[in-house]
């Protein structure tokens, strides 16, 4: 057992050994970067009180991380709240869907902060825009894997619920919703990534409070340590939201 244990851990162990021996190697030959130790003590200074509050533009770590996922949760619950319905009605209707596949195909492709200046436009506000940006990013995953598990439901599912007369109702709950569960789930981890991912790029540009700000804001203040904090920081939080998908997909039986 313990054996077992080792051998899953040693892989992992030596490759962040290795990341962070290339990281203290090449700190050394750019004196401008810091080094893995020098970071370490900022972070544990930093992270000593990351929720003080000295003004809106002054404020711990631990805020701008609530921040961003915040506009992170409004903006991807909006995508879910109107992608999978939609994903369920492109794949179940083939007129839908001839009618609104060439919008996908045609918006899809747009790089997300290409999204920005429409936000800013419509909303008059930069936290409304920097959502909007999340929910038009989040929302394409969702349509395009919920449709894509519709259509290839088998035949014989619908032609059974034809025969029996059942209503939309019913074959959204007995025969759509099971079977696709698996693509839906697929498409929200998707999502999430790309929700998260574009966030820090959003707020970079709107300002505010957020790791994407607070990244520029240390910037203009050449405090790369900071910088390399929140790298490490939105690469950890970004891995525990997709983890937590993980563990909800596995609760769910799709036989």
């Amino acid at each position: 057992m313990a054996g077992d244990v080792i051998k899953g851990l040693l892989p992992p162990v030596l490759g962040l050994a290795l990341f962070v021996g290339i990281w203290a190697l090449i700190s050394q030959t750019s004196p401008q970067l810091p080094g893995p130790l020098k970071t370490w003590a900022s972070a544990q200074e930093l992270f000593s009180d990351p929720f003080y509050n000295k003004g809106p533009n002054d404020q711990g770590i631990g805020w701008n991380i609530l921040a961003s996922l915040q506009r992170v949760a409004i903006g991807f619950g909006m995508a879910a709240a109107l992608g999978i319905p939609l994903g369920f009605m492109i794949g179940r209707f083939k007129f839908l869907s001839a009618m609104v596949s060439p919008i996908v195909s045609l918006l899809r492709p747009v790089s997300p902060l290409a999204w920005l200046p429409i936000g800013l436009l419509v909303f008059k506000a930069a936290n409304p825009a920097a959502i909007w940006v999340i929910f038009i990013s989040a929302i394409w995953p969702m349509i395009i894997n919920t449709a894509v598990g519709v259509n290839r439901i088998p035949p014989d599912y619908m032609n059974v619920a034809k025969v029996l007369n059942l209503s939309e109702w019913k074959i959204f709950t007995k025969i759509l919703f099971p079977a696709v569960l698996p693509y839906m789930m697929t498409g929200i981890r998707l999502s999430i990534g790309v929700a998260w991912l574009v966030i820090v790029a959003a707020e970079m540009l709107t300002g505010g409070v957020g790791l994407g700000f607070w990244v520029w804001d240390e910037w203009n203040n050449l405090n790369v340590e900071h910088i390399i904090i929140a790298i490490f920081v939105v690469g950890i939080v970004g891995l525990l939201l997709e983890q937590m998908l993980m563990l909800l997909a596995k609760r769910f039986n799709y036989e």
